[in-house]
């Protein structure tokens, strides 16, 4: 497993919702991934998810900031992983997960990616990544 992270968008929105009630959690998270040094990064999927969200929570304004200014890495996700993504969600049928999710798992799969940075109880559903936010 790589030293590596990805961010959903619920850590997004929690780190910049002073109201969120993950708000201090994720300040304390993210403080902690930026003293290790962890490579972060975000997938195009979610910086589309992270930016609807912020739309519909903080405005349009914040909103366009964040995607203008967000700091963190977008990687593109591959057809493989997006195909892969159908395949997992597939075969979860009992669980809500989105196609979003699923390509975050696809994602922390294909690439190795050890952590991700998430308030979603959907990623500790799926189990083969290390949650980051959820307490325990």
């Amino acid at each position: 497993m790589t030293r590596s992270v990805v961010w959903d968008s619920s850590a997004i929105l929690a780190l910049l919702d002073a109201d969120d009630a993950d708000h201090a959690r994720a300040v304390t998270i993210a403080r902690e991934i930026a003293s290790e040094a962890r490579p972060s990064f975000i997938t195009n999927c979610i910086e589309a998810e992270a930016h609807a969200l912020l739309v519909r929570k903080l405005g349009r304004t914040i909103a366009r900031q964040w995607l203008l200014t967000g700091g963190l890495p977008v990687v593109r996700v591959l057809p493989a992983e997006e195909q892969k993504a159908r395949e997992i969600l597939a075969r979860h049928t009992d669980k809500d997960w989105t196609l979003c999710d699923a390509i975050s798992f696809a994602v922390v799969e294909a690439r190795h990616v050890g952590r991700a940075f998430t308030f979603d109880h959907h990623f500790r559903q799926y189990g083969r990544i290390q949650v980051l936010g959820l307490k325990a």
